[in-house]
């Protein structure tokens, strides 16, 4: 796995996702999982691509029961997308690297504000 895909556990999820300023992708999977393991490539990629701009993370529900449940997670892969320790988006099972992108994008353009044109 991806050094850049950040990994969630019970000890760590508050600190890195609910009070992590910005946006943050997780995915809930579980290693037994067909679909999740179909889609971990494009999670390491979007960790790659959105370096500095998104964490991109994985918390595998059979480690952490809680934090699945929490989130009502009843199938995986489910993917969340935080800002500012809120969900603000949700995809229940596999999607290519360019849907969950979309998912992202939103989210993360007011991260890097494009300059406005000079006021006089």
């Amino acid at each position: 796995m991806s050094d850049k895909v950040l990994q969630l556990t019970d000890a760590n999820f508050e600190q890195e996702v609910l009070r992590s300023r910005g946006t943050v992708l997780v995915d809930f999977w579980a290693t037994w999982c067909p679909p999740c393991r179909m889609i971990a490539p494009a999670v390491e990629a979007l960790a790659g691509e959105y370096e500095g701009r998104a964490k991109v993370a994985k918390l595998d529900v059979d480690e952490s029961p809680a934090l699945a449940a929490r989130y009502g997670v009843q199938s995986i892969p489910t993917l969340l997308v935080f800002k500012d320790g809120q969900v603000v988006d949700a995809r229940i099972g596999a999607a290519p690297k360019a849907e969950l992108a979309r998912m992202l994008d939103p989210h993360v353009a007011g991260a890097a504000p494009e300059p406005g044109p000079a006021v006089a």
